[in-house]
């Protein structure tokens, strides 16, 4: 049976290559390109709801911290990382290297982005909000 199968699907795959010589189109390629400069980097569930800490921690992520890491944290091509990745879970970055990168700036560890320079305007108030709403993102995605 699972010769038959094998046989099957090369004929298949011959037929098809026959095909596109006939008509002259080129197969499909398949190998994936990069994504665009810019592209989310990430899938990230938003959840339903969110706290009212975490609210106002939005509003700071997306007027201070969206332009480079990317509306609800999925990161940026070119930019920035996405915040809503493993690499973030508090047990390898808890919430103080959050406050120290936005306020001193962090060298590039993780990713291929370059350095990140100290974020300015931003109050600990500010942080902790931010913090909280990349959290909640980063529960509601399965990284706790």
């Amino acid at each position: 049976m699972n010769k038959l199968l094998i046989a099957g699907g090369a004929a298949l795959v011959i037929a098809a290559g026959v095909f596109a010589m006939q008509t002259g189109q080129a197969p499909a390629e398949t190998t994936p390109q990069p994504p665009e400069q810019g592209a989310p980097l990430a899938n990230v569930t938003v959840p339903e709801t969110l706290s009212q800490r975490a609210q106002l921690g939005q509003v700071a992520f997306e007027a201070t911290c969206a332009a480079c890491h990317g509306e609800n944290a999925v990161g940026k091509m070119g930019f920035g990382p996405p915040l809503v990745h493993k690499v973030y879970e508090p047990s390898h970055h808890g919430d103080m290297a959050f406050v120290i990168a936005a306020e001193r700036g962090v060298r590039q560890h993780h990713w291929p982005f370059g350095d990140m320079p100290p974020q300015q305007g931003l109050t600990r108030a500010d942080m902790a909000g931010i913090i909280t709403y990349v959290r909640e993102l980063q529960r509601a995605n399965g990284i706790n």
